[in-house]
């Protein structure tokens, strides 16, 4: 790393432009699950305050996952963008986010075999009657009537988002949710086209992108891909990056790399810092376009080296932030203390 002014420099708080968007920073708040929507999945103004405080000095925020579809929801005060009647709101929680000057991006949803039986009212589907490990409900198989509903409920959200004033959506395809349930070999046990090899497992996940795509009208389109299903017999990396290469090949602007089946931090990888920078490392080998990493990351010193050593192009800061909103603000203006290391 290059020696400036007695400190180093500072990669962290450079620009990037993608689409026609600049974000003025290479730090990103990701989604992460507030519980502060109302039970119908309404903005509240403890949401509009929450977001205010952390989108003064970030590039981009990611607003956490919102429920596509009242069957495709998870809790019980999960944001929703399932409906009109919720633009309202949204429109005020994107005109927040972009008042504090950072990029407005609202992460879409679909639980599947993960949604709460006791909050949507019914049994989740899945692209297999398979339950997610660590005690989930067995879900019911999709149908093709299934697929096409599900399909829509993505198109008119991402249409929703637009109309509410993001910048851009992120489609979640990790965290056992279900894109990610029909990429994994352990939730997917499909005999048809959508199963059994990787170009059937991928195959309905790359046509949510193709029809999210189509209804954006240039907006920014990101893809939260879980690179690794961490559990014997599941997804892996190496299968992760040939995904990856197919979502930038039907419209992905950037790719948002998580990992492990079942949500959370592995067990194993607690207290690591940026213990999922080495999937998106090997990710952004394969990809021309901008890798987010994410994975416990509390150092700016450590986020900045990253960035400057080109292994991610920007690092999404979740849990540093829950615990201090002004994360951001205070990390870019003490980068002048890290040493080169």
């Amino acid at each position: 790393m290059f020696q400036i002014l007695g400190g180093i420099i500072p990669f962290l708080s450079s620009e990037l432009f993608v689409r026609s968007l600049r974000l003025r920073n290479r730090v990103v708040l990701p989604p992460m699950a507030s519980e502060l929507a109302s039970p119908d999945g309404e903005v509240t103004n403890e949401l509009l305050a929450y977001y205010a405080l952390r989108s003064s000095c970030v590039g981009l925020v990611i607003v956490e996952h919102s429920y596509i579809s009242p069957e495709g929801k998870y809790s019980y005060r999960q944001l929703g963008i399932w409906h009109d009647g919720l633009i309202e709101g949204l429109n005020k929680l994107s005109s927040t986010i972009k008042g504090g000057g950072a990029v407005a991006v609202i992460q879409l949803n679909h639980a599947g075999g993960r949604a709460n039986p006791a909050v949507c009212g019914c049994r989740p589907i899945a692209p297999s009657s398979v339950p997610i490990p660590r005690g989930f409900d067995i879900p019911r198989e999709m149908t093709s009537e299934d697929f096409e509903r599900v399909l829509k409920s993505f198109k008119e959200a991402a249409v929703r988002a637009v109309r509410a004033g993001f910048d851009g959506v992120e489609i979640h395809g990790a965290h056992g949710y279900l894109l990610n349930q029909f990429l994994s070999p352990i939730t997917n046990r499909r005999v048809d086209e959508f199963g059994g090899s990787l170009e059937g497992r991928m195959r309905f996940p790359l046509t949510v992108v193709e029809e999210v795509r189509k209804v954006l009208h240039g907006r920014l389109l990101m893809y939260r891909l879980g690179a690794d299903d961490m559990l014997e017999g599941g997804f892996t990396v190496s299968e992760a990056v040939k995904v990856a290469v197919k979502l930038v090949e039907v419209g992905v602007d950037i790719i948002d790399v998580s990992g492990g089946l079942c949500g959370g931090t592995p067990p194993e990888l607690q207290g690591i810092q940026g213990f999922f920078i080495p999937l998106a490392e090997k990710i952004k080998k394969f990809v021309d376009v901008p890798v987010v990493g994410v994975g416990g990351i509390e150092d700016p010193c450590f986020a900045n080296r990253i960035i400057a050593e080109g292994r991610v192009d920007l690092v999404a800061v979740g849990r540093a932030h829950l615990k201090n909103p002004q994360w951001c603000c205070e990390a870019l203006n003490n980068l002048h203390k890290c040493v080169d290391s």
